[in-house]
């Protein structure tokens, strides 16, 4: 072989090469994916976090880490996300509280819109709104009749000041025109069992918990708090329905990542997510925490994040919260 005719032979081998390293070292995802839950592990947000990651590691052909980071209401995590790199590498799952947290902090070392990239809601958790049968109270309509006839007199339990318990039962409050009081207690579990007692009137419960004593008749489910009958509960109306229009809360968990993250690699990791969600296996698991799967296009996300964000503000001032 000529000479000349080798160097050229050299040449496009080496850019062949080059061309293929440049490819593989492109490609994504190609190690590990962090994945940071702004709370701890075993909480609502982690088990759906957790349920998911499974399913997309297996698809993508890399492990998915779930990286606790919880405290201060989930912005600690938030932070973390907010100010990594935008590669893919690093992505979050955190709840609806993401479009709280501006309303109830005075001041957030991020930007909630302008830091984050929507991928895709995962699920959406229906609050029950439950009540001991021994109120004698039957539905959602006896419930708003009872609270306007005594004003004042009628108490709701809630899982905390500022939480999607608390948030589902003064939307319902407001969109009802009742007066009722907020218990607040230091979890769902607490709650349950003031409500089973009769001691506090009804309580906006995530589903799961109390899926059991609905189906046996110690609690009387009047409505969901969603915009949409849960999958769970399929007989129980949503509080519009039952009669009380504006009064849906949707408490979410949702994927983000970080501002600027290529929008191919949003793009992929929403089909992921779309993907895992068909999955038999990830239907019953959310079928027995009560959740329903819900995806957006990423720009539908981003879009729904800003407008819940404006909705929530209002939501909190007529609370009476006072930001942190």
């Amino acid at each position: 072989m000529p000479l000349t005719t080798r160097r050229h032979a050299l040449v496009a081998t080496l850019a062949l090469c080059t061309a293929l390293g440049a490819s593989a070292q492109g490609a994504y995802p190609n190690k590990p994916i962090r994945v940071i839950v702004p709370f701890a592990a075993g909480s609502t947000t982690d088990i759906i976090a957790r349920a998911i990651a499974d399913k997309m590691g297996a698809s993508m052909g890399q492990t998915l880490v779930i990286d606790n980071r919880g405290g201060a209401s989930g912005t600690i995590g938030q932070q973390a996300v907010a100010t990594a790199a935008p590669d893919g590498y690093t992505i979050m799952i955190h709840s609806s509280s993401h479009t709280v947290s501006p309303s109830t902090f005075a001041k957030l070392p991020f930007d909630t819109v302008g830091d984050f990239a929507g991928v895709t809601p995962i699920s959406s958790l229906p609050n029950a709104l439950v009540i001991s049968p021994s109120k004698n109270i039957k539905t959602l309509k006896d419930l708003v009749a009872t609270a306007k006839a005594k004003p004042g007199t009628v108490n709701f339990a809630s899982a905390g000041q500022g939480s999607a318990t608390h948030l589902n039962a003064e939307k319902f409050k407001m969109a009802a025109n009742i007066d009722a009081t907020n218990i607040p207690f230091k979890g769902s579990a607490e709650a349950v069992t003031e409500v089973l007692a009769g001691r506090v009137d009804y309580y906006f419960s995530p589903i799961a918990p109390v899926i059991g004593q609905i189906k046996d008749g110690q609690l009387l489910a009047l409505a969901v708090g969603s915009p949409k009958r849960a999958a769970a509960l399929p007989d129980v109306p949503t509080t519009a329905e039952a009669g009380v229009p504006g009064s849906e809360f949707n408490f979410w968990i949702g994927m983000m990542a970080p501002a600027k993250t290529p929008r191919e690699i949003v793009n992929r990791l929403h089909d992921e997510v779309a993907k895992a969600l068909a999955s038999p296996e990830v239907k019953e698991r959310f079928l027995k925490l009560g959740a329903d799967a819900w995806t957006l296009k990423p720009e539908q996300f981003d879009a729904y994040i800003k407008d819940e964000i404006a909705s929530n503000a209002k939501l909190v001032k007529a609370a009476g919260l006072t930001p942190q």
